[in-house]
């Protein structure tokens, strides 16, 4: 019985593969920018540089497209935390598309909005998205800094960097 409703499964799934091929023709690959680890690179120690030029030790993360980490630093003197609430920082701007400090704004006052309960989110400055035009392709997250507006400045610093070739 099993093997007959897996056989009927798998010709059903063909039959549909076969049709959706006839009817997709005109269909086409997704074309698009991503961060190198170089870039990442450039980034992350740009960032980590110009805090510590401010008297600040921070961690760094720089994340790609769909969220995973290209990279993440800390400098020696930064604590524990800071490599986790960097990345949690970035993964912030890089899901919502705005700075952690803009999430941040919009649920101030609601501790139960919805997108607080998320894994890896978190409601504090200090992030920024990776930005080609509109389309998002990474965030760069800062932690450790006395305040999370000093955190984004190293972040946007980071970007700074390399903003020629983000085009």
């Amino acid at each position: 019985m099993f093997k007959v409703a897996y056989r009927l499964a798998g010709l059903s799934f063909a039959s549909a593969l076969a049709c959706g091929a006839a009817g997709t023709a005109n269909a086409q690959l997704l074309v698009h920018k991503d961060l190198s680890l170089a870039m990442a690179t450039t980034m992350a120690m740009t960032a980590i540089e110009t805090c510590k030029g401010q008297g600040y030790n921070v961690s760094v993360h720089v994340l790609g497209r769909d969220g995973e980490v290209i990279l993440g630093l800390r400098n020696e003197l930064a604590g524990a935390a800071t490599m986790e609430n960097s990345m949690k920082k970035a993964f912030t701007a890089r899901t919502f598309r705005r700075s952690s400090g803009e999430f941040a704004k919009g649920v101030q006052g609601n501790a139960t909005a919805g997108a607080l309960f998320l894994t890896n989110i978190v409601a504090a400055q200090g992030a920024l998205p990776i930005k080609v035009g509109d389309d998002v392709i990474g965030a760069i997250g800062v932690s450790g800094a006395p305040g999370g507006d000093k955190d984004e400045v190293c972040a946007k610093a980071g970007i700074d960097k390399v903003s020629a070739e983000l085009k």
